[in-house]
């Protein structure tokens, strides 16, 4: 079973952590069932950029970005050539290391709207 590694962050995961990740499952569910609470505020619906995160070992083995997750990622804080949404990324058989960017834009939680 392939490996899902994500790197510290702040908040969400201080000492980083690794964990087996079923393959043909979607990143952020692997994500929240084994407690890194990452944000998803459209509840993985690909309407929001709340659950971005960066590949930064292994992109190559994930299936492509549709156009509606490219164009949502144009609108995500930090965003870099690896970055794709965990609701819409699905793992895949090689092991993966992922960065969850210290910030995201959460519009409902912030009060504002999307324009």
């Amino acid at each position: 079973m392939p490996k899902l590694k994500v790197l510290p962050h702040a908040t969400l995961c201080p000492q980083g952590a690794e964990f087996d990740a079923p393959e043909g499952e979607i990143l952020c569910n692997i994500l929240l069932a084994n407690h890194v609470d990452i944000e998803h505020a459209c509840e993985k619906s690909c309407a929001c950029t709340t659950c971005h995160v960066v590949v930064r070992e292994g992109f190559a083995s994930l299936d492509p970005a549709e156009e509606k997750e490219e164009d949502l990622l144009d609108k995500a804080w930090g965003l870099e050539g690896t970055s794709r949404l965990s609701c819409q990324a699905r793992m895949r058989s090689a092991d993966l290391v992922i960065e969850i960017p210290k910030y995201t834009i959460n519009y409902e939680r912030e009060g504002g709207s999307r324009k």
